[in-house]
């Protein structure tokens, strides 16, 4: 026998997803999570998932659990998990930028924002997380989320109605700290690879920037960056930060129980390069090109908390972002990295305090649709 449970499948930005209510789920966390690996089809040591709603890829392997807020300072919480694919594990440490664009949108559907508006509904997210604000503004027509606009982004076809995500105070979001190690630049010791220099920095998620030349690439790579050699080298330099940073006592430790952060990027000056939709993208167009990698995969956009920490770490004099990037300013307040899929811009805000750069806020645009609504079945063996 198999029971029912409501959900509903969002695109956010170019990841996908099932949003969950908290009250629909088992209470114990352990339970709950036996049914939300089945509802997934996890572990699968195919790498499928073909026997759950997981599309087999990190960027569609990923869980919201809503709930309405009772903190008068917050419309709802979420709170994200991402599956892994061939173990039985979901990860609740990181957030996911993109998975938050549809956040907005689910709550306004469900009924959980107050205070609706037309044209744009002002929806303040708990990310439980990293215990941040995020501050979505909804477009909403006749008192529901209009997906419909012409607002394009890079990585997904078509267009959409824009939802402006505003991460308040994105820095130290899972260390505390903007800088993990206390250092804009370190030089790291990496077996095989010798010295490696590299910026870490926590903004909406750590992330470790390692310029692609210290490991012989250009940055505008694509299948090379998947390929063995490749992701054995940027897993060593990923662990060795993460000790580094007192993550991890060991690399193997980091490797086995913090597969999901810290994050890891390759970072270049702006060059030419075909996107994967075969358009050009010019280097006078983008401020940096990156390569974002994801569970030991690359990303076929960027993720959105990835965007965030790399446009901060730009602005930061006395990192490695800083010194590849095309201008050393932010023009109009907006910085423009290329990614496989194409270019995101990232509205970067920084100030200086007596304790150094103080991250005030980071802005993006994204859009998001609602794909599906129901029940998915779920055998009765998971809830035990």
């Amino acid at each position: 026998m198999q029971k029912k449970i409501p959900v509903v499948m969002m695109r956010g930005g170019t990841s996908k997803g099932l949003f969950f209510m908290e009250n629909d789920l088992p209470s114990d966390p352990s339970i709950r999570d036996q049914v939300i690996l089945k509802v997934y089809g996890s572990p699968d040591s195919y790498g499928r998932q073909t026997d759950g709603m997981g599309g087999g890829t990190p960027t569609s392997s990923k869980v919201a659990i809503i709930s309405k807020s009772t903190d008068p300072n917050y419309d709802v919480i979420y709170h994200f998990g991402q599956v892994a694919i061939d173990n039985p594990v979901i990860d609740y440490t990181p957030n996911c930028g993109n998975i938050s664009a549809a956040v907005g949108p689910f709550a306004v559907d469900q009924g959980l924002v107050d205070h609706i508006m037309e044209p744009i509904t002002t929806v303040r997210i708990h990310q439980k997380n990293t215990n941040k604000l995020i501050v979505a503004e909804v477009p909403v027509k006749n008192g529901q989320y209009d997906e419909a606009g012409d607002y394009e982004i890079n990585g997904i076809p078509g267009t959409g109605g824009k939802i402006t995500l505003k991460f308040a105070a994105p820095g130290g979001s899972i260390t505390g700290k903007l800088f993990p190690t206390g250092n804009k630049i370190d030089t790291l010791s990496v077996p095989g690879l010798g010295e490696v220099r590299i910026t870490f920095l926590d903004a909406a998620n750590p992330v470790v920037m390692v310029p692609a030349s210290e490991i012989g690439l250009t940055g505008t790579e694509l299948k090379e960056i998947n390929g063995k050699e490749i992701q054995e080298k940027l897993e060593a330099i990923r662990c060795a930060a993460a000790v580094a940073a007192g993550m991890a006592k060991t690399p193997e430790e980091a490797s086995q129980k913090s597969q999901a952060i810290p994050k890891i990027t390759l970072i270049a000056p702006p060059q030419d390069y075909i996107a994967l939709n075969g358009k050009k993208v010019s280097a006078t167009e983008i401020d940096l090109t990156v390569r974002y990698i994801a569970m030991g995969t690359l990303h076929s956009a960027l993720a959105v908390s990835g965007g965030i920490a790399i446009a901060g770490a730009a602005l930061i004099e006395g990192t490695v972002a800083h010194e590849l990037m095309r201008d050393k300013t932010v023009k109009e307040g907006v910085m423009l990295l290329g990614h496989p899929g194409g270019i995101i811009d990232i509205g970067p805000n920084l100030e200086e305090s007596d304790e150094g750069p103080f991250y005030v806020e980071a802005a993006v645009g994204r859009t998001a649709r609602r794909l599906m609504e129901g029940r998915v079945l779920v055998p009765e063996s998971a809830f035990v």
